[in-house]
């Protein structure tokens, strides 16, 4: 698989990266349908098998599990330095003071315990997982900062936040010299798309590189709108994400099963190759409970779309509350 730069930066990813949020423990995890590590190494490995060198986790998956396998997979089958693997902070897997955002005592510490799980010196991509309202711009930027220059992280992003909230943390890097955000991880999809309007067109002026976390909408851009899988029946979150938009959504993923049969196609590759289209995508994060996941999401690079048919895919989209942004809890 061909590689692409990762934005601004000279990194080297390949255009899909292998989401790691599916594999853990169920025990330690609100999802139930994650995999445990011998079926998580079968999907990591396939991945590799099949040119991917971008590996996407977080702290907060199985509450650190999921790095402990990630780390462990890659240390048997891969070449370190031939692959590139990211981690996110924010959220808590931990109870107590401190457990929680982007505090400097908080980026210090999860950085170490990021490290220690994965079993590795350095990780490429550290990323913010969310904004942090309680905690001064100023203070995780810096932090940020200097777990570059101690060698721990190579580079840093960001994660679904509003616009206005992304530009600011830059321009305070920026102002005092220090490490700016390389990519932006948003929610991004067919029947997702509100970031069109403000944080996209930033990051394509930039050059900032697009990673967007769930690009088959957990699902409903594979399949039949009323086959339902054990994650459908059990995932509170994508039924938080598109739960109160069905009716609209439907008649997307209409479109996209109807343009999906008369190219002779499964719907979820050409979803992905929509998204693929878009100039600022660097490397959707797929997620991956079967290996036949990770071979339609290869073949969506060899999908072409013409300008006719990218326009009739979104012709049907209405606008969407903001989903993935948090709000502020103080107010």
């Amino acid at each position: 698989m061909q590689t692409v730069k990762f934005g601004n930066t000279g990194m080297d990813v390949t255009p899909i990266c292998l989401g790691a949020m599916s594999f853990g423990d169920p025990e330690k995890w609100t999802h139930d349908w994650v995999l445990k590590e011998d079926e998580s190494r079968s999907i990591i490995k396939h991945a590799l098998d099949q040119g991917i060198n971008f590996f996407d986790t977080a702290n907060i998956y199985s509450k650190g599990e999921s790095e402990r396998i990630l780390g462990r997979a890659l240390k048997d089958f891969a070449d370190r330095e031939k692959i590139v693997v990211a981690s996110k902070v924010y959220f808590d897997i931990h109870e107590g003071p401190n457990a929680k955002g982007l505090s400097r005592k908080a980026i210090l510490h999860e950085i170490d315990q990021t490290l220690g799980r994965l079993g590795m010196d350095y990780i490429d991509l550290y990323i913010i997982h969310r904004w942090d309202y309680n905690t001064p711009i100023e203070e995780t930027m810096e932090a940020l900062h200097d777990v570059v220059k101690s060698g721990k992280v190579r580079y840093i992003g960001a994660s679904a936040m509003y616009a206005w909230q992304f530009q600011k943390a830059q321009y305070i890097a920026e102002k005092n010299g220090w490490t700016k955000f390389v990519s932006m991880q948003n929610h991004y999809n067919l029947i997702y798309r509100e970031d069109e309007r403000d944080m996209i067109p930033f990051c394509e002026d930039q050059n900032i590189a697009l990673t967007p976390y769930s690009p088959l909408a957990s699902g409903r851009l594979a399949r039949d709108w009323s086959v339902q899988t054990e994650r459908s029946k059990t995932d509170q979150v994508q039924k938080s994400k598109y739960g109160s938009t069905e009716k609209q959504d439907k008649e997307v993923v209409d479109q996209l099963a109807e343009m999906a049969e008369k190219k002779g196609v499964p719907r979820a590759q050409l979803a992905l190759a929509w998204l693929l289209h878009k100039p600022q995508v660097v490397s959707p994060i797929i997620g991956a409970t079967k290996e036949k996941y990770i071979d339609d999401a290869v073949a969506a690079l060899d999908i072409s779309l013409t300008k006719d048919e990218m326009d009739k895919l979104e012709a049907l989209y209405v606008p969407h509350n903001v989903v993935g942004a948090l709000p502020d809890p103080n107010k």
